[in-house]
């Protein structure tokens, strides 16, 4: 398994968010975590990145237990290998879309290909934003440019929470057709949090979750 989760709790205070969760995930393949708010689907992906550490349990990326890596070694090894796009974005405001783009590869000391970026921003729709300030964007276009420069550096995992949230049906069903496509071509493995059982339906695989349980794994 390329991503493994086993015997994961993590508990805020006496809330339990994450209750006994394991599972793997295969090299190359697009999950979708799908569940109700609260139902602990964010927590996960708090813990795959390594943003946070469980209460119990161990987890794996790459044959890497993240919940043994120092501080630093964590931000590492997420600046390598992990992608995240984020319910909130969290692009740089001082950066135009293009700059935010291509920042991870500039901390990686990667070339930057401009043509590969104006690839994907048109593959995303926003060819024509890459030169404006991240708050002249709508929220749906700020949610595009998070997730072009979450794949641009071709991790080796993506992580998205929900990453179509602030997108229309028509956009939401392209930028999944998207990650399908770089999984396969890249052999990206990427974990989708969505409420949306449209778009997990177009995943390899469905992980419902309830109350920090899992509670179904449907491979599609």
């Amino acid at each position: 398994m390329y991503v493994e989760m086993r015997d994961i709790c993590k508990n805020y205070g006496n809330f339990r968010a994450s209750d006994h969760v394991s599972f793997g995930i295969e090299k190359g393949k697009l999950v979708a975590l799908l569940g109700p708010s609260g139902s602990g689907k964010s927590t996960l992906i708090n813990l795959i990145s390594g943003l946070e550490k469980p209460t119990h349990g161990c987890v794996y990326v790459h044959d890497v237990n993240l919940t043994q890596l120092s501080l630093e070694e964590q931000i590492s090894f997420r600046r390598w290998h992990i992608g995240v796009v984020f319910q909130k974005y969290n692009l740089i405001p001082a950066m135009n879309v293009f700059e935010n783009i291509v920042l991870p590869a500039k901390l990686l000391e990667r070339t930057v290909n401009e043509k590969e970026v104006f690839h994907l921003a048109k593959t995303l729709g926003i060819e024509e934003k890459l030169f404006q300030m991240p708050d002249e964007l709508s929220g749906g276009q700020q949610q595009r440019a998070a997730i072009a420069r979450a794949v641009y550096t071709h991790p080796t995992i993506l992580l998205g929470d929900e990453l179509t949230g602030n997108l229309d049906s028509r956009t939401s069903a392209s930028v999944m057709e998207l990650l399908k496509k770089i999984s396969r071509q890249y052999q990206q493995t990427m974990l989708v949090v969505t409420h949306d059982e449209k778009i997990a339906a177009m995943a390899d695989r469905i992980i419902r979750m309830k109350d920090g349980r899992v509670v179904e794994d449907e491979r599609l």
